[in-house]
């Protein structure tokens, strides 16, 4: 797979990375639009926009006559707790595997009705927005993509408990938000954290169901068709539009959802 990455986006990867790694905590102040732009070889307007989009996702506060700096409240708490699997089997000593079933970058023409609403994406309008930098090679085709616009990267696990299927995840995830997304082996690096490490997430909802499992999803989880599964749906929130919806789905007799009022 091939991808060119705007260089805005490379911007904002820097920055985010320096803030995670350290180098620049809550409160400081980041170096300049045009120290940016002279170490990136681009624009100021083009530091301008990540800079300007960083901001709107309260990672950054720009005080008029002072600078940039890392704003306070982010990196203290997340806004949205979004427990995964992972987390929850080894904090109970369980061993935890993951298994890529797939891995799918998805043009606007490649979107079921569902994936329309929740992403609030226009077929149309998508396909007059192509450019250069959103040029992409599909690896499960082999075809180039030159004239299409990758809108969302496509995911599908198998989480393990003790060796046993336990949870299926179905994940899609905005490709302009997060275009290094697809690049991770999700066999080693959890979806959930990678997402909050990369984009902070301001809300999110959920809805969890009891259906009977179709046989696709019977077989991932070694379960016989049509018994009973949970299934948690969610969608969490960045800069005020969707970055992820995710479908989980649970053995009904292996997993249970629990807390505390």
């Amino acid at each position: 797979m091939t991808k060119t990455i705007p260089a805005y986006q490379r911007i904002k990867n820097a920055i985010l990375d320096n803030i995670h790694s350290g180098k620049w905590q809550a409160g400081n102040a980041i170096s300049t639009e045009m120290a940016l732009a002279k170490e990136f070889g681009v624009s100021r307007m083009t530091v301008n926009r990540a800079l300007k989009e960083l901001s709107e996702e309260r990672v950054l506060e720009r005080r008029q006559g002072s600078g940039t700096f890392v704003a306070q409240q982010q990196f203290n708490h997340t806004f949205v707790e979004v427990r995964n699997i992972a987390q929850d089997l080894k904090s109970a000593n369980r061993d935890y595997q993951a298994q890529v079933v797939s891995k799918r970058i998805l043009t606007a023409a490649m979107l079921d009705d569902e994936l329309r609403r929740k992403f609030d994406i226009n077929e149309v309008a998508v396909s007059s927005n192509t450019n250069a930098d959103t040029t992409v090679m599909d690896d499960s085709t082999g075809a180039d993509s030159s004239s299409d616009v990758a809108v969302l990267y496509e995911v599908k696990i198998i989480h393990f408990a003790d060796g046993q299927p336990i949870q299926f995840e179905e994940r899609w995830v905005d490709a302009q938000k997060v275009p290094e997304f697809i690049e991770q082996d999700f066999s080693v690096v959890n979806t959930s954290d990678y997402l909050i490490a990369k984009s902070p997430l301001e809300r999110g909802s959920y809805t969890i169901r009891a259906l009977a499992a179709p046989d696709e999803i019977a077989a991932l989880l070694q379960i016989a068709p049509q018994s009973p599964t949970l299934v948690l749906r969610r969608q969490t929130y960045s800069a005020g539009r969707v970055l992820t919806f995710v479908k989980m789905w649970h053995a009904g007799d292996r997993y249970q959802f629990s807390g505390e009022l």
